[in-house]
């Protein structure tokens, strides 16, 4: 009888496996056990770059002003920018110094005069009577 054929029946103690079965068993398993290793690695969540700390060192060399360390103590002790600490030491998340880089952003005329025609259109309280 051959082996899958052998291992898809239900066991009720009179299927054994001879010596000479073994290394098709072995086969069969070593088999069994990469499909299941491709499975979890496909549904394993991939590792974000957004999501690494950086200490001060890292965080002047990252943003893209490059400023001194003592211009990072004033934003941290305006509470502008996002940071962690741990006892003494400062810790940024990555992703975070990026959400706050991009708040940031001046709007462009155009996208300004946008927002004040959609404004007028939307607060209308009829005209002259």
């Amino acid at each position: 009888m051959d082996f899958k054929n052998q291992s898809n029946q239900k066991n009720h103690g009179s299927d054994e496996l001879s010596f000479n079965d073994v290394p098709k068993a072995v086969a069969h398993l070593i088999n069994k056990v990469e499909h299941i290793e491709t499975l979890l690695n496909a549904k394993q969540p991939q590792p974000q770059e957004g999501d690494r700390w950086l200490n001060l060192d890292d965080l002047c060399k990252y943003h893209p002003d490059h400023p001194a360390k003592p211009t990072v103590y004033g934003w941290i002790g305006q509470r502008s920018i996002p940071y962690h600490k741990k006892g003494k030491k400062l810790m940024f998340l990555k992703s975070e110094i990026d959400s706050w880089l991009k708040e940031g952003r001046r709007k462009t005329a155009a996208e300004i005069q946008a927002e004040a025609a959609q404004f007028i259109t939307a607060n209308k309280k009829g005209g002259l009577k």
